[in-house]
C-alpha cells in the first residue's frame, strides 16, 4: 500500500472518530423505567373488570358474609369481554379475583369462600381460568386484582394471614400464564364480618403485609410483571389520587421511594424524584366499579371518554378503564357501546399524522452526523429521536406543511429510555406571515397530547423553554379531529325549574318531557323550564354549523322539592342541601358526631329510598362514609328504616342510592356516623328522596 493511501485511510478513520465522539448518544438523566415499565406504558389503554358477591346484593363492597350461593352467572362469557376490550383498542384485562369481601373467583384451596362452593358450573368454574384462556385467544394481556383486605377471613389482621394472602398470590402467579400487572387496592382494614366476629380490624398498611418479601415473591414467579400498589409501598406504578379518570397536567413519572405520598405527589409527581413509578388513571365506564341497574342510564358518554382519554394517556399515563359486570356474567350492551365509540373516535381523531411527510428543522441539532436531526423526530420509529447538544436546553423545532393546513392536536414524546426531562413548552403556528403561540404545557414523558381549537397554519413549531438537560423528542404528531360534542348537564332546582347547560361553547340544546328521544326539531331549550313532580327529561347539544348532534342526556327527577326546609338547622347555607345544584355545598361544623339532617318535606310521601350526594370539590370535605336513615309523620316519633355504609365513596364520591321498602312519612332523618375524615364535619351537596305511588 502506497504511502499516499496510507494517508488517505488515515485521516479517514480519524475524521470518522472524530464524528463518532461527536455524535455520542445523551447519556440516562435522572431515573428511568426499567423493561418492564416501558412495556406497560406502551400498552397505554386496558381494562378492569369488576364482579363479586356484592354483584348480586346491589352493593358497592361485600361486607364478607354474602351467600356463596349468590354467585350463579347463567351466561358468563369471558371471550365476550376479551372481544369488546380487543375491539375498543385495548392490549390487556385486570379481573378483581379476588376483592374486599373474599370471595374467590377461582378455587382456591385455601379457602371454602370461592367458586367451588358455588352453584355456577356445580362448583367446577373457574372465572380467573376462563378469562387468561380469553386474553390468549383475542391477544391480550392477562392482569391480577387481588384485595389485600380480607372481610371474610378469620384471621385478616393477624401475622396468619399473611401466609394465606401469599398462598392466594403463588395459586394466582403459577398457575394461569404470564400475568403483565398485579393490582394491590388501598382500602385495608376496618368493618368486616370476619367469619362471624363482626368487628372493626386495624392494621398498618405499611408494615402488615410485609411488602418487601410480598414483591420478591411476586418478582420471582413473574419476572416480567409490574406491582400497582397503592397500601404504602411504592411498587412500580402510582394512582394519580382519584378515580374520576385524570392525572395532572404536569406528571411527572417520578416518586421519591422514601416517605408519605400526599395527594399533589401522587397527581402530578415529583419533579425530581429519585424512583421512576410512572401513573396508571384507573376509572370506570360508569359512576362505580360493581355493576348496579340503576347506573344503566349513567355510561359515560363518547365525548366524557374522551376527555378521559385526552387526560390520562394525553398527560403521560396509562389509562384502566372498568367494566362492571352484570349478575349474569356479561358486560351490558350501553357500556359495549360507548367503549366501541371511544375506540371510534380515537381512531378518527389520530387517523391522519400531518407531520408524517413534513419537513423538520431544529435550532439546535447534537453533533454533526444527522443520528439526532429534527426529522428523526417525524419518522415514526420510537428508537430514534432528535436530541440537542448536551449543554443545549432551550430549543426548537419546526415541522413545515408546506402549504396552509387545517389542525387542532399536537402530540409528543420523550424518548423516556434516557429519563424525564423537558419542563415546559409551547407551540407555535404560523399564520398570515407570523408566529401565533396556541398552546403551552409543561411535562411531556411519553406522551403529551394538547387540544386547541382548529387553526389553518403552514408551519408548526414545538419551543422547548426548559429542561433538565438536552431534550430527546422520539415522536411528534399534528392532527385535525373531528368535532365531538358532549352530552349537556340537566339539573333541576329546588322551584322544579329544569336547566340545561354545556361546557362547550356554540350548540344548541333540544329537549323533551315525554321519554322521546331528542332531536333538532324538538323544543329548544330557551330558559328555565317550570316542572312539578316526577318527570323524565332528555336532551342533546346541537351545532347547526355541523349539523352534529350530542349525546342524549337523561335524568329522572322525583317529587319537586320546592316545599322541603331543613328544619334543625338555621345557617342560610343549608339552602345548598335542596338547590338542585352538585357544586354547591353545606357543611355542618358544629355538633359531635353523630350528626343529624332533618328535612320536612312538606307533604306525606310514600318513601321507599334516598339519594346522597357528597361534596363534588378536589379538597372535598365531610364525606358521610357509615349513616343510619329515619323516617316521622310529626318529627317526633323517629323510625329506622335503613343504616350502612357509603362504600368507596372518599375516593370516589359519586351519588349514593339506598333503596328500603315503601313507608308514609312527612319528614327525614340522615345521621351521619362517621365521614372520611374521622372527624365531626358531615357535608351534603343534595339529598333527594325516592318515592312511590
Amino acid at each position: 500500500m502506497s504511502i499516499k493511501i496510507s494517508c488517505i485511510l488515515a485521516f479517514v478513520l480519524l475524521a470518522t472518530s472524530f464524528s463518532n465522539a461527536q455524535t455520542k448518544a445523551p447519556a440516562p438523566f435522572g431515573p428511568v423505567p426499567t423493561e418492564n415499565q416501558l412495556r406497560w406504558q406502551e400498552m397505554e389503554y386496558y381494562a378492569f373488570v369488576h364482579f363479586s358477591l356484592n354483584t348480586y346484593t346491589d352493593q358497592s363492597w361485600g361486607f364478607g358474609n354474602e351467600d356463596v350461593k349468590l354467585f350463579n352467572p347463567e351466561k358468563a362469557d369471558c371471550r365476550q369481554w376479551a372481544r369488546i376490550c380487543k375491539e375498543a383498542g385495548m392490549k390487556g384485562i385486570i379481573i378483581t379475583a379476588k376483592h374486599h369481601c373474599g370471595f374467590c373467583l377461582w378455587p382456591s384451596k385455601y379457602t371454602e369462600y370461592s367458586v367451588k362452593n358455588a352453584p355456577w358450573k356445580n362448583g367446577q368454574g373457574d372465572m380467573v381460568r376462563e378469562m387468561a384462556d380469553a386474553c390468549k385467544e383475542y391477544g391480550l394481556k392477562l392482569g391480577i386484582y387481588l384485595s389485600p383486605w380480607d372481610r371474610n377471613h378469620p384471621d385478616y389482621g393477624k401475622p396468619e394471614y399473611i401466609t394465606y394472602f401469599r398462598n392466594q398470590l403463588t395459586e394466582l402467579l403459577t398457575n394461569y400464564g404470564e400475568i403483565f400487572e398485579v393490582w394491590f387496592d388501598g382500602a385495608n382494614g376496618g368493618d368486616g364480618y370476619y367469619d362471624g366476629a363482626n368487628e372493626t380490624r386495624k392494621i398498618d398498611r405499611t408494615t402488615y403485609y410485609d411488602w418487601k418479601n410480598t414483591y420478591a415473591m411476586i418478582r420471582k414467579l413473574q419476572p416480567n410483571i409490574v406491582i400497582w400498589n397503592d397500601g404504602g409501598d411504592r411498587g412500580d406504578l402510582r394512582w394519580v389520587g382519584t378515580e374520576d379518570g385524570y392525572v395532572g397536567e404536569t406528571n411527572w413519572s417520578l416518586l421519591n421511594n422514601t416517605g408519605e405520598v400526599p395527594w399533589e405527589m401522587l397527581h402530578y409527581g415529583v419533579e425530581d424524584g429519585n424512583a421512576w413509578v410512572p401513573a396508571e388513571v384507573n376509572t370506570s365506564i360508569r359512576p362505580e366499579w360493581f355493576y348496579h341497574p340503576s347506573e344503566d342510564d349513567k355510561v359515560k358518554s363518547v365525548p366524557k371518554l374522551m376527555e378521559t382519554y385526552y387526560n390520562s394517556i394525553g398527560h403521560n399515563g396509562t389509562l384502566l378503564l372498568n367494566f362492571p359486570i352484570m349478575p349474569n356474567g356479561l358486560i351490558h350492551e350501553k357500556d359495549e357501546k360507548a367503549a366501541l365509540g371511544m375506540a371510534k373516535a380515537v381512531k378518527e381523531s389520530f387517523a391522519v399524522n400531518l407531520a408524517e411527510k413534513a419537513k423538520a428543522e431544529a435550532s439546535n441539532v447534537r453533533g454533526k452526523a444527522g443520528e439526532y436531526n429534527a426529522s428523526k423526530a417525524i419518522d415514526g420509529n420510537k428508537e430514534s429521536y432528535w436530541a440537542t447538544d448536551d449543554n443545549v436546553t432551550n430549543a426548537s423545532l419546526t415541522i413545515d406543511l408546506g402549504k396552509p393546513t387545517l389542525f387542532n392536536r399536537f402530540m409528543a414524546q420523550e424518548y423516556i429510555r434516557l429519563g424525564q426531562r423537558v419542563k415546559a413548552f409551547t407551540v407555535e403556528a404560523f399564520v398570515d406571515g407570523n408566529w401565533k403561540e396556541i398552546a403551552k404545557a409543561t411535562t411531556i414523558g411519553y406522551k403529551r397530547i394538547l387540544r386547541f381549537p382548529s387553526i389553518y397554519a403552514s408551519k408548526v413549531r414545538i419551543h422547548i423553554t426548559d429542561s433538565k438537560s438536552c431534550p430527546v423528542i422520539s415522536n411528534l404528531g399534528i392532527y385535525n379531529a373531528p368535532l365531538i360534542l358532549d352530552a349537556p348537564a340537566i339539573l333541576r332546582n329546588q322551584t322544579g325549574e329544569i336547566v340545561i347547560n354545556s361546557d362547550d361553547i356554540g350548540p344548541h340544546f333540544y329537549y323533551t318531557l315525554d321519554g322521546s328521544e331528542p332531536t333538532s326539531k324538538s323544543t329548544k331549550f330557551t330558559g328555565p323550564v317550570k316542572t312539578e313532580g316526577k318527570i323524565e327529561v332528555k336532551a342533546i347539544a346541537y351545532d347547526p354549523a355541523s349539523g352534529k348532534s350530542s349525546p342524549v342526556s337523561l335524568e329522572k327527577f322525583d317529587i319537586s322539592r320546592k316545599n322541603w326546609k331543613v328544619v334543625n338547622n338555621t345557617d342560610d347555607n343549608a339552602k345548598y342541601v335542596l338547590d338542585g345544584n352538585p357544586a354547591t355545598v353545606w357543611h355542618q361544623r358544629d355538633k359531635k358526631m353523630p350528626v343529624d339532617l332533618i328535612i320536612d318535606l312538606g307533604n306525606l310521601y310514600n318513601l321507599s329510598g334516598f339519594n346522597y350526594l357528597p361534596d363534588q370539590n378536589r379538597w372535598s370535605s365531610g364525606i358521610i362514609t357509615n349513616f343510619e336513615f329515619y323516617i316521622s309523620n310529626d318529627n317526633a316519633e323517629w323510625k329506622q328504616v335503613d343504616q350502612g355504609e357509603f362504600s368507596n365513596i372518599k375516593n370516589n364520591p359519586v351519588l349514593q342510592t339506598r333503596n328500603f321498602s315503601t313507608v308514609k312519612a312527612r319528614y327525614i332523618k340522615l345521621r351521619a356516623l362517621k365521614n372520611t375524615s374521622g372527624d365531626d364535619v358531615a357535608g351534603y351537596a343534595g339529598i333527594d328522596v325516592i318515592t312511590t305511588n
